[in-house]
């Protein structure tokens, strides 16, 4: 049986899309639609010191356990008094809702967005009796909360200092964080293992931040919707298990966060809930609080994979006749390893256009004009002759000069996408920037990579031309640091990868032991084995996989090459069938009738079983590109292998240190 909202413990029956409104009351409860999670808010007198009077709280509960306590919720505007404090109920309407939507590109076809909603309107019970609604929304895999400033007589305008959004765990709990030092970043750095209480109130977490809340009770803090307002991070607030939300200032004026105009709303803040990490990958809760699908036609919107000539250097490059570098001939050498390879694009990197010498500003450059070295028209045509789309990157500053006519002149030249870099800010102004961009190249039928970006936060349900962003420490770094360990790959898909796609750029086939890896610029190295770099292609959902290594590397080497030419990017279904935190994970994803398997491990080796019960039934054949027994030596080393499997066997996993394995499962009488 469904459940239904309630109020102090009586059921009110809300039927789809219904609103019913109910008499104020100091306490209502909103629960799950299978039961499980229970939200409930209440105007209670202040708990802690900020700020004095009846203030707004909400606890969050699962089976009947609570995980976050009278957490305190109100806005902070500048100039003014804060809008939390002598709050009294004024209404309450309820919603319940039931849809299932078809996404164009993700982890899942077919997304059910199926929940409860509490509309809470609060007026202050003092002068100057300024209106406030909260609305809160309780799903099977979490919850979600955000602010509505209603218009009104004296805030028909407002600048938000700040917003004390509260999450107050009911312990000192494990949690994986990124710090990421400052609100302005590019947003990549590890999530190491902490606890809740060593997070100062001057940290900027970033989000998503996991927190393992108890047995069977994991919790991830996220947010969606991101539009015409600031990014959000967290910080600690010296009560232990305590945090609260911290908003990146504007960049034109650091004394706030938010400029606005009423009506106005918040973000959804997210609280993601599962009794085990793996579900939470599974969830696309981000996706259901996001705004839907704002393209009328997104049938030319293509997925893929990308050959990319930036990670590698060219000092090892075949005898050619022509110089290794940016060029039309080096573009055109890319665009054949594309072709070969089955791959959908094409990627025109950096200095296309000319060097970057400043990459605070971008330095002047004219993102319109390429360099005398490179014909953009000429790489198209040859790229579109192979059946190859070509992607180009732009220094931000540099697209914002042109926008209009950049995209303009790239949708004439017959460019099919963009990869714009270093905004590392998630400020209001910014991320109105980012709303901007992908609109307007949607207007052009060009699709988007943001890099030096902040993470994910929904767009791409409206925008699903947005394919993929970075805010990820990926394998660019193998270049310079040695950061990119085993265990960090095993553990962004249970942190970064919640909020959304993230460009890692898999695939790097020259490999080493955590033990005998070096940072190198030249010819870099991945740490860990063949097998878990095909995994990652399956592991990491990015609807733009772009392959990081080299025509000669994939030519010379050539195993997995043939699990590279078949794996999709974008699927029907996700599953995440085994994993431990920053150990090991396993994810199976299904596109068409074929399924495809990735497993990866840290610098521990060890045996997974995996029943196959998910198949459905009947034989089905099975190609595996797994860790060769001597791997933890010769980490280049696979083994490609065939065979028949029942949908009711158990595929053994036999991974080496810092290894992985690679999978395709196609019923027997083929797809």
């Amino acid at each position: 049986m469904t459940s239904l909202p309630r109020i102090l413990g009586t059921l009110v029956v809300s039927p789809v899309f219904l609103v019913v409104a109910t008499p104020p009351s100091p306490a209502a409860e909103l629960v799950s639609p299978n039961g499980r999670i229970t939200v409930t808010v209440a105007v209670k007198e202040r708990l802690e010191p900020w700020p004095t009077g009846r203030r707004l709280y909400y606890t969050v509960a699962r089976d009947g356990r609570t995980l976050v306590a009278d957490s305190s919720l109100g806005l902070d505007l500048d100039g003014q008094a804060p809008l939390a404090r002598d709050l009294v109920i004024e209404d309450e309407g309820w919603r319940s809702f039931d849809e299932t939507w078809q996404t164009v590109v993700g982890k899942s076809r077919d997304v059910r967005d199926h929940g409860n909603e509490l509309t809470l309107s609060l007026r202050e019970a003092r002068e100057p009796g300024r209106t406030l609604q909260v609305v809160f929304r309780a799903y099977d895999d979490g919850v979600a909360f955000r602010y509505v400033l209603p218009e009104q007589p004296g805030l028909e305008e407002f600048r938000l200092a700040g917003e004390r959004s509260e999450f107050r765990f009911t312990g000192d709990h494990e949690a994986w964080a990124a710090d990421y030092g400052s609100f302005a970043s590019h947003q990549e750095a590890e999530f190491p293992k902490t606890t809740l209480s060593a997070m100062a109130p001057s940290a900027h977490v970033g989000l998503p931040l996991l927190v393992r809340a108890g047995e069977k009770a994991w919790v991830a803090i996220t947010e969606s919707s991101l539009r015409d307002w600031a990014g959000m991070y967290l910080g600690g607030t010296g009560a232990p298990g305590a945090l609260v939300s911290r908003l990146s200032p504007r960049h034109d004026d650091p004394t706030v966060a938010v400029i606005g105009k009423t009506p106005h709303v918040s973000p959804w803040r997210v609280l993601m809930i599962g009794d085990d990490p793996g579900r939470l990958i599974e969830s696309n809760i981000v996706l259901n609080l996001s705004e839907p699908l704002a393209i009328e036609d997104p049938s030319w919107i293509t997925p893929g994979r990308s050959a990319w000539d930036r990670w590698w250097s060219g000092d090892w490059a075949p005898a050619a006749d022509f110089e290794i570098g940016m060029n039309t001939a080096t573009m055109k050498y890319f665009a054949d390893l594309a072709a070969e390879m089955g791959w959908e694009y094409v990627l025109v990197d950096w200095t296309w256009y000319g060097p970057i010498e400043d990459f605070e500003t971008g330095g002047v450059r004219d993102c319109t004009k390429p360099i005398a070295a490179v014909d953009v028209p000429e790489i198209v045509r040859y790229a579109n002759d192979k059946g190859v789309k070509v992607l180009l990157w732009i220094f931000w500053t540099h697209m914002d000069q042109k926008m209009d006519e950049a995209l303009a002149l790239y949708e004439r030249w017959g460019v099919s996408g963009i990869k714009v870099d270093f905004m590392a800010r998630d400020d209001q102004w910014m991320v109105d920037w980012y709303q901007t961009l992908v609109r307007k190249a949607a207007d052009h039928k060009l699709t988007v990579d943001f890099h030096g970006a902040y993470k994910p936060t929904g767009l791409r349900r409206a925008y699903p031309n947005l394919l993929t962003r970075e805010g990820v420490l990926g394998n660019e770094y193998n270049k310079w640091s040695d950061r990119v360990t085993p265990e960090h790959k095993v553990t962004i898909p249970f942190t970064r990868m919640l909020a959304g796609p993230m460009d890692f750029t898999p695939g790097g086939f020259y490999h080493a032991t955590p033990a005998t890896f070096e940072a190198r610029d030249s010819r870099p190295w991945v740490m860990g084995t063949r097998a878990a770099e095909l995994a990652e292609l399956v592991v990491y959902e990015s609807e733009l996989q772009v392959l990081c290594d080299s025509p000669d590397a994939y030519r010379t080497s050539p195993v997995g090459v043939e699990f590279l030419k078949e794996v999709p990017t974008t699927w029907d279904e996700t599953r995440v069938l085994n994993g431990a935190v920053g150990e090991y994970v396993t994810i199976a994803r299904r596109s068409g009738e074929r399924w495809f398997l990735g497993s990866m491990t840290g610098t521990e080796g060890r045996t997974l079983e995996v029943p196959l019960g998910f198949l459905g039934g009947g034989e089905w054949t099975i190609r595996s590109w797994a860790d060769a027994p001597d791997a933890d030596a010769h980490p280049e080393k696979a083994v490609e292998s065939r065979r028949t499997v029942g949908a009711g066997d158990t595929l053994t996993l036999k991974l080496a240190p810092a290894g992985g394995q690679a999978v395709i499962l196609e019923p027997k009488d083929g797809p």
